[in-house]
């Protein structure tokens, strides 16, 4: 009996859902005790602080929720500051991160010079940044952006120049035993080579962006759920923490969807898993 309730592919979804469903449960449960959910809130005032977000209109007073939903639509101008902000710095972020990637993976002597101060951009706190570049970009978009392409960009640079670095030298070979120039090389080996890497990274970049927006967000800014979050934190108000949290992380979610989607369209001629097995 237990085989057939074990998780597999196919009831996985429904494995996720429940396990979903318990956690909030036991959320519920425990916000009965008020110090709880002095600290921890209660997931019925989320969710119904999220309703009241995106709501136009006014929910009257109920048994679920006594003092009713003020319905202001708020969010929309905030989150689409925080999903611009997000959108351009994991774009500019992967293109820079792609480019650098391999130029340096191909250019070894490069590469070698310029390997320490790779190192130590990578180690350094890029949130210590966020006051300079507000410095020279203003309170505006512009400096969230700079500070997130901050964190995107050393994720998919040091993916993509390992990808390329592990091409197999044996493939490599044979492509230029058949005359393969520079060009057909990038186009043909190391692209496709990098290719499993560069989405490996941008899974985690995704996050990563948003995290850059937010913290931007935070320390310096008028509009975005950053802000939103830094004035609910002002007045204690930690349902409406929670609830830009949960935006935030179904926005996030929403947005990694769509790098899969690409990945499975882009990605076609590599065998699955389960395929490699039966082979």
């Amino acid at each position: 009996m237990w085989a057939t309730l074990r998780p597999n592919e196919r009831t996985a979804r429904a494995w996720q859902i429940g396990l979903l469903v318990v956690l909030l449960g036991l959320w519920h449960l425990a916000s009965r005790d008020d110090q709880f959910a002095f600290f921890l809130g209660e997931p019925i005032k989320v969710a119904g602080r999220v309703w009241s977000w995106f709501l136009p209109f006014a929910v009257p007073p109920n048994p679920l929720f006594p003092e009713g939903l003020p319905g202001n639509a708020d969010i929309y101008r905030h989150l689409g500051t925080t999903l611009l902000e997000t959108v351009l710095a994991f774009g500019i972020g992967t293109v820079l991160g792609l480019a650098c990637g391999l130029w340096l993976a191909l250019a070894p002597t490069a590469s070698l010079i310029l390997d320490p101060y790779i190192k130590a951009a990578n180690s350094m706190p890029r949130v210590i940044l966020a006051p300079i570049f507000a410095l020279w970009f203003g309170l505006g978009i512009w400096s969230k952006v700079a500070l997130a392409v901050t964190l995107v960009f050393f994720i998919v640079f040091f993916n993509v120049y390992q990808g390329v670095r592990e091409v197999s030298p044996v493939v490599l070979a044979n492509a230029k035993m058949l005359g393969a120039n520079q060009r057909q090389l990038l186009r043909t080996v190391y692209l496709p080579s990098a290719t499993s890497w560069v989405f490996s990274s941008l899974h985690t970049s995704v996050g990563l962006a948003f995290v850059g927006a937010v913290v931007g967000e935070y320390l310096g800014s008028a509009r975005g759920v950053g802000y939103l979050i830094l004035q609910a934190e002002g007045t204690f108000d930690v349902n409406t923490v929670f609830a830009g949290i949960v935006v935030l992380t179904v926005f996030a979610l929403a947005l990694d969807g769509i790098v899969g989607l690409m990945e499975k369209r882009l990605m076609k001629w590599q065998p699955r898993s389960g395929e490699t097995e039966k082979l």
